[in-house]
Order: C-alpha cells, then sequence, then structure tokens
C-alpha cells in the first residue's frame, strides 16, 4: 500500500491545537484570531468568552460566513444569548465548542469549499 502526506490544497488549514496556542499550517498562533479560509485576522480582541456580546457579532459577519464556529478554549462554554443571536438574527449558523473540536470542524468545511469561519479564543500569557 503506497502511502502519502495529503495537504489540504487552496485554503488555510489547523495543524495543531493546544491549551494555550494554535498552529496554523507551520505557525503558532497564540493569541485569539479570525480564522476564514482565505485570511487568518490576528489579535483578536477577545481573551474570554465573557467578553462576547451584541457589539461583536458586526466584525464577524463583516466576512461574510455562511457558518461560525466559535472555539472557546480548552473547554466549550456559551457566550451571551445576545451574541448567539445577532447571528440567528442574520440567518447565519453558529455553533460553539472547545478549540480542538471547532478546529478539526473547520478544517473539515473549508477542505469542502465551504465559507466557514472560525473565531478562535486563545488565553492571555
Amino acid at each position: 500500500m503506497d502511502l502519502s502526506l495529503d495537504r489540504p490544497e487552496g485554503f488555510l488549514s489547523v495543524r495543531r491545537v493546544g491549551a494555550r496556542s494554535v498552529t496554523l499550517i507551520d505557525r503558532e498562533l497564540t493569541e485569539s484570531f479570525l480564522l476564514a479560509p482565505d485570511k487568518v485576522l490576528e489579535h483578536w480582541p477577545i481573551a474570554a468568552v465573557d467578553a462576547l456580546d451584541a457589539s461583536h457579532v458586526h466584525a464577524l459577519l463583516a466576512l461574510q460566513p455562511e457558518l461560525v464556529l466559535l472555539g472557546t478554549g480548552e473547554r466549550q462554554r456559551f457566550p451571551a444569548a445576545a451574541f448567539m443571536a445577532g447571528f440567528l438574527r442574520q440567518g447565519i449558523g453558529i455553533e460553539v465548542m472547545d478549540n480542538a473540536a471547532a478546529a478539526r470542524t473547520y478544517n473539515l468545511l473549508a477542505a469542502e469549499g465551504r465559507r466557514v469561519l472560525g473565531a478562535f479564543i486563545l488565553p492571555p500569557g
């Protein structure tokens, strides 16, 4: 049997998730960030899920996702209802999960050519 490494082409992918970092292809990020298949927006100013409110929805919707995956760190934690409702009112799906699950789901959907947005919260320091 011939085995070969299959690297995703045409989109930014998550290679590794740690407790305080996420590695995109070959670059380790240690601050919260937004990830779309064609771009990464570093230094997203959210350090904890409790900081999210309705005022943060517009910045994510500006990236025109069809689905948002919110990675909330090592554990799944739900943001305020007003934050979630902002997406639902616009007909945009949002799923909340821990960072590892969000990364796996993001890679799968991006490989399918979907307009997915990963919003990864990483703890400071």
